[in-house]
């Protein structure tokens, strides 16, 4: 590409519709890249909630069983907590590969082997059960927005849609994350095979 570049048969035209070829073919990566950053704060952000997690449990037991105050807000809180640790580091856990595998034979296998399983499993299981999950929740959530959701606990937190959009974060982040880990993945199967790996095709 770069001496086609800098070939003198070149016209200002040719020159200009390489490099929009170019921008055209890189922006997908670009925007991967983007959505990995993304996720990683993200994840990293709500992995920081297991602290509060901690600290948050230790108080309302002491509380309860030292002095016999309820402390709902706070229980509800840690609740809440709890489920953003989880949903919202899910993208960014898939991201870094922490995920469980329960397969004896993927890591033996080659690169290219490893992105086609990869890609396997994000269109076929993943992407799927995204917008599974995605569809059936919409309705659940948009309705506790709509009639302003609050506990059923006295003195509970007066915000329970907030808890149900957590699901949807968790829906939008992994999509996002499965979109992004398709771009990369289509970029390993279209780099040339190594001859070491080769072999073992």
């Amino acid at each position: 590409m770069a001496n086609f570049m800098h070939s003198p048969y070149n016209t200002p035209l040719t020159c200009l519709l390489e490099v929009f070829l170019m921008s055209l073919i890189s922006w997908p990566l670009r925007l991967a890249t983007q959505i990995q950053a993304g996720n990683a704060l993200l994840g990293r952000a709500c992995a920081w909630l297991t602290l509060f997690l901690v600290l948050g449990t230790a108080c309302v037991v002491v509380l309860r069983y030292a002095f016999g105050i309820g402390a709902t807000a706070l229980q509800e809180a840690v609740m809440y907590a709890h489920a953003l640790t989880f949903m919202g580091t899910a993208a960014w856990a898939l991201q870094r590969q922490a995920h469980v595998r329960v397969d004896i034979f993927y890591q033996n296998f080659s690169t290219r082997k490893k992105a086609l399983v990869d890609t396997s499993g994000h269109l076929l299981l993943l992407l799927p059960m995204c917008l599974f999950l995605g569809w059936n929740s919409w309705g659940y959530v948009a309705n506790s927005w709509a009639i302003q959701e609050t506990s059923g606990e006295a003195g509970g937190l007066g915000f329970m849609y907030l808890q149900k959009s957590i699901i949807l974060l968790l829906v939008g982040s992994l999509l996002l994350q499965c979109c992004a880990d398709l771009v990369l993945l289509m970029q390993q199967l279209r780099t040339p095979t190594s001859p070491v790996e080769a072999q073992h095709e």
